[in-house]
């Protein structure tokens, strides 16, 4: 049984800080690319970073570079997301997914993850 679990969500004040964790568990963790979409009210799940299975190569929505960094460990099982100058526009539910790293794999597309979590809510307030 496959789970992902993010925790680390929560009120931010714009400008500020949050860090997202994403555990793993029934997988192996260092075969599978992982990514963070997110999804606010009314709006289609989007992309925002994703990570290859060594963490060599990193890739981000252009809202997001320079702000949120990504990285795994893989000896933990767990991948992060470092959220920095948080803005409105970021508060979304924010949802871990994990996917077979393979050549030619897309990571900006949903349709590339096999698993998903249930998400964790960030809020931005202005």
């Amino acid at each position: 049984q496959v789970q992902l679990v993010e925790s680390g969500g929560g009120l931010v004040q714009a400008g500020g800080s949050l860090r997202l964790s994403c555990a793993a568990s029934g997988l192996t963790f260092s075969r599978y690319a992982m990514g963070w979409f997110r999804q606010a009210p009314g709006k289609e799940r989007e992309f925002v970073t994703a990570i290859s299975w060594i963490g060599l190569r990193t890739y981000s929505a252009d809202s997001v570079k320079g702000r949120f960094t990504l990285s795994r460990d893989n000896a933990k099982n767990t991948l992060y997301l470092q959220m920095n100058s948080l803005k409105p526009d970021d508060t979304a539910v924010y949802i871990c997914a994990a996917g077979a790293d393979y050549s030619g794999i897309n990571y900006y597309n949903p349709s590339a993850y096999i698993y998903w979590g249930q998400g964790t809510q960030v809020t931005v307030s202005s």
